[in-house]
């Protein structure tokens, strides 16, 4: 049975991938429930920016490193460990990176929590379903991933992390905890990161026409952003001994045209479609069953997707306009 943290002070928390996307919106969370957070980022895809309001927190700190080659990762009573490149072209830009963070670099969080008695966070993803056989998927479904696809660097990265969490879990009774995400948008997405949200709602400000693979018949569920690093909170600080992996996720579908046609809406533009080659291994459909989240975390997605994309659109429409303002 999986112990409970000891030494390490539970208001002390490192977050891995503190710069990233999800991890930036995760700090600004655990600060303002008065926590005290040590973020570990390269910033090879995470930015600085993403953290502009939890660098001028005291009790907030910043460390520039690689975690699979860090000497030492301070103790803690939590560790989230968020660390790798979790968009199609970042990951595949780099994949020795993205296998060797998943890897040593989840060794590395492991044995910190392993010596200051701690609790551990995966993140993993939905992406360990690779191409499923199974709709909707449920945690008790083994996947369906290509090893040596172009994918895999990331899709058998996280599978290797989940099963060196279990097998801490098992040997040293570490209390690891594995959240497996599915698609999350929101604010402080890259304008750049391959993702579906983010390509239309910049194609659609840009008046490009929407990039869809194949048909656009491929289905996809979006989790807002609060929703999710509140799901991933909950899932630390459940008590007693919780099930995992958990998916966390929005079960509402969308096929990807759907989703162009609710961006361009958005927007207020009439929607153009180009068409490419449906990508190798891309998933067709994708869409999480949150039994055990209710369950286990009392937790279920709140925010409308209408509602999240209207603070997305309104995120990128700052951005662009910041960046054409004159200096």
């Amino acid at each position: 049975m999986p112990s409970r943290a000891k030494r390490g002070s539970t208001s002390r928390i490192v977050v891995t991938g503190a710069a990233g996307f999800l991890g930036s919106h995760l700090v600004d969370r655990l600060l303002a429930g008065g926590h005290r957070v040590i973020g570990i980022d390269d910033l090879s895809t995470g930015r600085r920016s993403n953290l502009r309001d939890a660098r001028n927190d005291p009790r907030f700190r910043l460390l520039r490193a690689d975690l699979s080659t860090l000497s030492a990762i301070p103790s803690a009573g939590r560790y989230y460990h968020l660390a790798s490149p979790a968009s199609p072209s970042a990951y595949q830009r780099d994949p020795i990176g993205t296998l060797r963070v998943n890897s040593v670099g989840t060794y590395c969080v492991l044995e910190s929590a392993r010596k200051a008695d701690a609790r551990v966070l995966l993140a993993s993803t939905s992406e360990v379903y690779g191409d499923p056989s199974v709709h909707p998927q449920d945690e008790k479904y083994w996947g369906n991933v290509n090893p040596i696809g172009p994918r895999s660097c990331y899709d058998e990265g996280k599978r290797f992390a989940e099963a060196l969490g279990m097998a801490y879990r098992r040997r040293y009774g570490l209390d690891v905890r594995i959240a497996r995400i599915f698609n999350t948008y929101g604010p402080r997405m890259a304008a750049d990161d391959g993702r579906v949200v983010s390509n239309f709602i910049v194609q659609g400000l840009r008046g490009e026409a929407f990039t869809l693979y194949g048909k656009g018949n491929q289905t996809r569920s979006f989790c807002y952003v609060s929703d999710l690093v509140e799901g991933l909170e909950r899932m630390m600080e459940a008590p007693g001994d919780v099930p995992t992996p958990i998916n966390l996720g929005n079960p509402r579908e969308f096929t990807v045209r759907q989703t162009a046609e609710m961006v361009a809406r958005e927007i207020g533009i009439r929607p153009t479609f180009r068409h490419e080659p449906l990508p190798e291994d891309d998933p067709k459909q994708r869409s999480p069953v949150i039994q055990r989240a209710r369950q286990y975390l009392g937790w279920s997605p709140r925010v409308p997707f209408e509602e999240g994309l209207r603070e997305t659109v309104q995120y990128f429409r700052t951005v662009r306009a910041s960046r054409r303002s004159p200096k």
